[in-house]
């Protein structure tokens, strides 16, 4: 009797090859749903993404299909192959940073692919990256800079309004770019003096104090400008462009940029400038280490201790008071300022 049709005809059906199931797809996707499901955020599943991409275009082009064909040697190639890879738009190299965020979502993949029996060892165990390089930011405002940014913003328009609304923000709590556009409306307290930051870098929420001035002008472009771009159904957005929307990052990028650049100060930066202005003036303030590390959601302090390479002036204080050559200069700056009061009569 031949066998019946219908019940088993898809259990007949050629299996996929050896190749797609052991392949870099299936155990990427794998990957990548994993790291969802223990919500990870979205920024950083996308970030694993695209450089585990880079890895498996890279072990393609060289015949290699499948994790388990990965050896020590060839991640090692492919290092050395970020290390050298120059961009065709520019021909600059990428940053040891930039490697750093490469490599390190591969060696985390095979890492999770050795706890899935997926491969008997790990070769990424003994791969070691770049050493991170401690970089300064690039500039940092004084304060009589901030305010002639500030001047420079037409706040008689609406989009000015907004826009000076949100680099008093940025400039009064040193939030990131992403965590001010995530603001809503019922975030700012006016009565506390607060602002709630909803899910910030590593998906942390924190509350921070904020300056009565910014308040002010918050207020003023709630009353004056938002009622005017909001655009049924009402998401709660804080900030909205003028098709109702909450604004890119590439779009409050531009516009801070902007404003800087109107204000010639020979100096240029965006968002992150006012961040590192912010604790830089903090901590030239008189704030310890620990408050600024809860102003800038820094997970770890080493992060924040950048800015005391940034605040050089109790450092000019010391110098001041103690280097011989900086007495001497000082001795002489009031040797010819009695000399002039003397010429002038005094």
């Amino acid at each position: 009797m031949p066998p019946r049709q219908g019940k088993y005809k898809k259990a007949r059906q050629p299996l996929a090859s050896l190749e797609e199931r052991e392949g870099f797809g299936v155990w990427g996707e794998r990957y990548l749903e994993w790291l969802t499901v223990r919500n990870y955020s979205p920024r950083t599943v996308v970030t694993v993404d695209h450089a585990l991409r880079g890895f498996v275009g890279f072990c393609e082009a060289r015949g290699i299909s499948r994790p388990r064909e990965v050896t020590k040697p060839i991640l090692e190639r492919y290092q050395r192959h970020l290390f050298y890879y120059r961009r065709a738009k520019n021909g600059q190299g990428l940053g040891a940073r930039t490697q750093r965020v490469r490599l390190t979502p591969v060696r985390g993949f095979f890492r999770w692919l050795c706890r899935q029996n997926a491969i008997l060892a790990n070769p990424a165990s003994e791969l070691e990256l770049p050493r991170k390089e401690q970089r300064l930011p690039g500039a940092v405002l004084t304060v009589d800079e901030v305010e002639r940014v500030f001047s420079g913003i037409p706040v008689e328009t609406a989009v000015g309004l907004r826009d000076r609304a949100m680099l008093e923000v940025l400039y009064a709590t040193g939030l990131r770019r992403s965590e001010l556009l995530g603001l809503q409306v019922f975030d700012v307290d006016f009565e506390r003096g607060t602002v709630f930051v909803r899910q910030g870098k590593g998906k942390k929420d924190r509350m921070l104090p904020i300056s009565e001035r910014s308040r002010s002008w918050v207020k003023r472009y709630l009353d004056a400008v938002r009622p005017e771009l909001v655009v049924p159904p009402d998401e709660g957005w804080l900030f909205l462009t003028t098709l109702g929307e909450r604004p890119t990052p590439e779009l409050l990028t531009h516009s801070m940029h902007s404003y800087v650049k109107r204000a010639e100060l020979g100096k240029s930066g965006a968002c992150h400038l006012f961040r590192h202005t912010m604790a830089t003036l903090m901590l030239e303030g008189g704030a310890d280490l620990r408050s600024i590390q809860e102003m800038l959601g820094h997970a770890r302090l080493d992060s924040t201790e950048i800015y005391t390479h940034l605040s050089v002036r109790r450092l000019q204080a010391v110098y001041e008071a103690t280097h011989p050559g900086a007495r001497a200069d000082a001795d002489e700056r009031e040797d010819v300022e009695d000399d002039h009061v003397i010429r002038r009569g005094g």
